[in-house]
C-alpha cells in the first residue's frame, strides 16, 4: 500500500496556470510561487463583487480520537465529487502547522486520493504565510520590551504583559520562561512563554481579515499589556502595526493550489480550533464563493468547537453564510465514545478491537453524533452525516449509524470512502447535500451581541457543550470586570479548549452530563475582535511526543523527501 506521500508525489499535476483559468482568475490576478502554488490578488474581489455567492458547505465532525476521523480527506473528497457530479466547485482550507505535522497527528492536507497538493510544499514551508505571521507577532513582542527598556514612555506595567512570543513547532520547553536575564542591557527580568504560532492572534487576524485595510486596523487596535492605571497600550501605541501590516501584506493573498483530481483549492491560514478559531481565511472563502457555485470549506474538530465558531466568530465578521454542515463520523471514534477501547496520542490501536463488531458500543457513541447534529440545528442549518469508512467496517455497522443519523435529525447520512477512491467515493455524499442546501433554511447566531459575557459564555456551555453551568475563577472575574469596562463585552466568544471531549475534559467521552465548565482565564485578543476563555487546563503550546513523526522524516539516495505519512 502506497503512503500518502508516494500517493501525492506520483499525482499529475496541473500547472496552477491552468487551475486558476478554469476556475475563472486572469493571469494578471495570480503570483506564482514556481509552478504549482500562487497567490491570488485581492483586486479579484472588485472585480467580481456584482457576481452573487455560490453555495457555502462547512465539513466538521464528531468528537474525534487522537488519531482524527478523516475530516480533511472527506472535505476534499466532496469537493471533488462535486465536480465529477458536474457542478463548479472550490475547496478552501487552512494551511498545516509544523506542530502536529512534526508531532502526532501529522499533516493537514488530507490522505491516500484524497488530498491537496503540492501535499510537501504545503505541510512545510508553503508560500511563507506562517514565516509571515512569526515575524510580525514577533516583533510586535520585541518593541514592547524594547519600549519598556527605553524609559517606558507609555507607562506599561510589566506584569500586564499579554503578548508573548511565537514559533511554530511543538516545544514545551518555551511554555513558561523568564526573560530580561543578564544585566539591564538585556532589559527587565519577566516571566512570559511561547504560544505556537497557529493559536496567536496574528494568526486568528490573518484569518478573519477581509481585506488590507482591515487589516491594517485590526493590527492597530492589538492590546499587548495595560498601564500602571490599567489603560490598554495597543501595537499603534507602539507604532509597530504598519510594519505588521507591511510584513503581512502578501501573507492575506489567499494561496491557489489543487486536489488529486486536480480541482481548485484556495489553502489560506491556519488558527487551531481548539485554541484559536479553527477556520481558514474569510477571504479565500469571499474569493471563492465569487468563482464557483459550491464552496467546500472545512471547520477544525467537531461541531462544537471549530463549527462554532465559524458561525459565532468568522461569519459574524465577515458576513459569510454557510448553507449546509457535513458532520464526519466513524466506527471507530463512536465505538470508542461507547466504551469498546480506549485511543491515546501516539499509542497504536489495538486493531483486533477495532475490526470487532460491537453494536452496543455503537449504539452508545451515536449519542455523541446525534449532540452534533444538534449543534447544527442550533445554528438553522440542515446536517449530512458522512460515515467515512475504514477497511475493518461492516455492512450492518455503517447501515446502523446511517439509521442512527436520520433518526437524529440529519437530512441524509452516506458511507463515504474518498481515502481510497478520491471523489468517486463521495458520490452519495455530493447528491445529499446539494439536495440538503437547496432546502429552506436560515443561519442563525447562538448569541446576540449585547449579551454579557458571562451570557455568552453559559450560552455555549450549556446548549453546545451538554454543561450545567459555569464555574470562574477569581481571575476569570477580574477579567469580565475589565473587559466589561473597556467595551469588549460586545466581541464573540472564541472558547479555548480540548476537541477531545464535548467537555472541558478530555477523559469525559461520548456526550458528558451533569457536569460545569470551569473558566480558568480570559484572555482578549481585541484586534481579531474576540475574547477567548480558557477551559480547565488547556495549553496555548503543544508539546512533542516521545516518538515524534519528525523522526521519519529524511530524504533518499536520490534526494526524494521521505517519511512525510
Amino acid at each position: 500500500m502506497l503512503s500518502d506521500l508516494e500517493i501525492a508525489q506520483k499525482a499529475k499535476m496541473k500547472p496552477v496556470v491552468e487551475i486558476a483559468q478554469a476556475l475563472g482568475i486572469k493571469e494578471d490576478e495570480i503570483e506564482p510561487y514556481g509552478k504549482y502554488m500562487a497567490k491570488v490578488s485581492l483586486e479579484i474581489l472588485e472585480r467580481l463583487k456584482g457576481r452573487p455567492n455560490g453555495k457555502f458547505i462547512t465539513v466538521t465532525a464528531i468528537t474525534p480520537t487522537p488519531l482524527g476521523e478523516g475530516k480533511t480527506v472527506t472535505a476534499f473528497g466532496l469537493g471533488m465529487a462535486l465536480a465529477k457530479i458536474g457542478k463548479k466547485v472550490c475547496n478552501t482550507c487552512r494551511q498545516p502547522s509544523k506542530g502536529p505535522t512534526f508531532g502526532i497527528k501529522g499533516g493537514a492536507t488530507g490522505g491516500g486520493y484524497s488530498q491537496v497538493l503540492p501535499m510537501e510544499n504545503i505541510n512545510l514551508h508553503f508560500t511563507g504565510d506562517t514565516h509571515a505571521v512569526e515575524s510580525a507577532h514577533n516583533l510586535l513582542a520585541a518593541a514592547m520590551d524594547a519600549s519598556i527598556l527605553h524609559g517606558n514612555k507609555l507607562n506599561i506595567d510589566p506584569l500586564s504583559i499579554t503578548w508573548r512570543r511565537c514559533v511554530d513547532v511543538s516545544d514545551r520547553a518555551l511554555r513558561n520562561i523568564i526573560i530580561g536575564l543578564g544585566g539591564k542591557a538585556n532589559g527587565s527580568p519577566r516571566e512570559t512563554g511561547y504560544d505556537i504560532t497557529v493559536a496567536t492572534e496574528t494568526m486568528a487576524i490573518l484569518a478573519l481579515t477581509t481585506g488590507l485595510f482591515d487589516l491594517r486596523k485590526r493590527l492597530s487596535r492589538v492590546v499587548v499589556g495595560y498601564t500602571y492605571n490599567g489603560k490598554p497600550v495597543t501595537a499603534e501605541q507602539l507604532k509597530i502595526a504598519g510594519v505588521m501590516t507591511v510584513l503581512l501584506k502578501d501573507a492575506i493573498k489567499p494561496n491557489l493550489v489543487q486536489t488529486t483530481e486536480n480541482t481548485p483549492v484556495l489553502n489560506h491560514a491556519g488558527p487551531f480550533a481548539n485554541v484559536a478559531h479553527g477556520n481558514n481565511s474569510a477571504l479565500a472563502d469571499m474569493v471563492a464563493l465569487k468563482l464557483v457555485d459550491y464552496v467546500v470549506t472545512e471547520s477544525g474538530f467537531g461541531a462544537d468547537c471549530g463549527f462554532e465558531k465559524l458561525i459565532n466568530v468568522k461569519c459574524r465578521q465577515s458576513g459569510l453564510k454557510v448553507d449546509c454542515a457535513v458532520v464526519v463520523a466513524s466506527i471507530r471514534a463512536l465505538k470508542m465514545h461507547g466504551g469498546a477501547f480506549e485511543v491515546r496520542p501516539g499509542v497504536d490501536l489495538d486493531e483486533k478491537l477495532v475490526a470487532k463488531e460491537n453494536m452496543k458500543a455503537l449504539e452508545k457513541g451515536c449519542e455523541n453524533l446525534a449532540k452534533h447534529i444538534e449543534n447544527v440545528h442550533l445554528h438553522g442549518l440542515p446536517a449530512v452525516v458522512a460515515i467515512n469508512r475504514f477497511t475493518s467496517d461492516t455492512d450492518k455497522e455503517v447501515e446502523f449509524v446511517r439509521k442512527k443519523a436520520l433518526e437524529s435529525g440529519a437530512e441524509d447520512a452516506a458511507p463515504v470512502d474518498c481515502w481510497a477512491k478520491g471523489g468517486e467515493g463521495a458520490i452519495q455524499l455530493a447528491e445529499a447535500v446539494v439536495a440538503a442546501v437547496d432546502k429552506p433554511h436560515q443561519m442563525q447566531f447562538l448569541y446576540s451581541d449585547d449579551a454579557s459575557i458571562k451570557e455568552k459564555i453559559e450560552t455555549i456551555a450549556k446548549k453546545i457543550y451538554g454543561a450545567d453551568g459555569v464555574d470562574y475563577t477569581s481571575l476569570a472575574e477580574k477579567k469580565i470586570k475589565l473587559y466589561t469596562e473597556l467595551g469588549y463585552n460586545k466581541m464573540p466568544i472564541n472558547m479555548a479548549k480540548t476537541h477531545l471531549s464535548l467537555s472541558h475534559d478530555p477523559n469525559l467521552k461520548c456526550v458528558p452530563r451533569h457536569y460545569r465548565i470551569p473558566i480558568r482565564d480570559i484572555r482578549a485578543s481585541v484586534g481579531a475582535g474576540f475574547l477567548y476563555p480558557l477551559l480547565g487546563a488547556m495549553s496555548t503550546m503543544p508539546g512533542l511526543p516521545s516518538v515524534p513523526a519528525a523522526t521519519k522524516v529524511d530524504i533518499d539516495k536520490t534526494g526524494k523527501t521521505v517519511g512525510l505519512f
